[in-house]
């Protein structure tokens, strides 16, 4: 994997970084076709048809990959057959053959070639993309694709480069440390995956040109400073200043260090430590 740049022939290439993705082998854009179906948009706005979500909107027509977050299928062996870009998330997938001849999606780790055998249960070894019960996982191990609620799929450190550590064990559950730096608590039955999720040079990209942003559905956003004071807090005043005491949303929410979190949620037991 490598970081390319560009010679400044256009405006739009002149601050442009891509990443050359060595990893994926499947160069044709078509997915494995039962593991796929149609995806809507719909432009942040929910059932009510209000918008929910700002600066969403257009965007380039997407299928959406079906992922193993499960990774329930124990003690059948599975080859690599490709991986595979996944235009719904920062990080490559990898498409398993498995032994009985079912096809699944799962989360490319940092280091997955074609061909190599993975497995899933608690008889896997502990090699990257093998997925076991955080029980059968040893202290100070890499792991990624975290599941929160028994049975429910992989919930946590789901994006490119990310991964977690396991810190320790304590009874029936397994203190997990979190990209974030927050310690968390986690049932020892959940699964987890091995190592750490691949395409880590994402974080490297830049798009270059506002025209890359509308291809991946992101519209423009416009400061509040700009607005008038009847659309935001910071607008108004005669020339440009803050005008305000704090930077808040358009609805007056802190946007710089308020903690969201419920304080009596009932998982707020499981949290160790906060990241902050």
């Amino acid at each position: 994997m490598a970081i390319k740049t560009f010679r400044p022939i256009t405006p739009g290439l002149r601050h442009r970084v891509q990443v050359i993705n060595n990893e994926i082998t499947n160069n044709s854009s078509l997915p494995e076709k039962s593991l796929t179906k149609g995806k809507s948009s719909t432009g942040g706005r929910g059932t009510d048809g209000h918008i929910s979500v700002r600066h969403k909107g257009g965007g380039h027509k997407r299928k959406l990959r079906e992922i193993d977050w499960k990774r329930d299928k124990t003690g059948v062996p599975a080859t690599i057959a490709t991986i595979e870009y996944d235009p719904n998330r920062s990080s490559n997938i990898a498409l398993l053959h498995y032994a009985d001849g079912e096809k699944r999606y799962i989360i490319a780790s940092k280091g997955l070639k074609v061909g190599m055998k993975l497995m899933s249960g608690p008889a896997a070894s502990i090699e990257p993309g093998n997925a076991l019960p955080l029980e059968n996982i040893p202290v100070g191990m890499t792991i990624h694709c975290v599941e929160l609620t028994l049975g429910r799929g992989a919930q946590m450190v789901r994006s490119a480069g990310a991964s977690a550590l396991i810190a320790g064990k304590d009874g029936d559950y397994v203190v997990v440390k979190l990209p974030s730096g927050e310690l968390r608590m986690v049932f020892k039955k959940c699964m987890a995956t091995i190592g750490s999720v691949g395409n880590e040079e994402h974080m490297n990209e830049r798009f270059g040109k506002a025209g890359r942003k509308r291809w991946l559905g992101i519209r423009p956003t416009v400061r509040g400073t700009v607005m008038n004071p009847v659309d935001h807090p910071h607008g108004g005043g005669e020339g440009r200043g803050k005008g305000y005491k704090q930077p808040v949303s358009p609805w007056g929410q802190p946007a710089k260090g308020y903690k969201t979190r419920d304080a009596h949620k009932p998982s707020s037991r499981f949290i160790v430590k906060r990241r902050k």
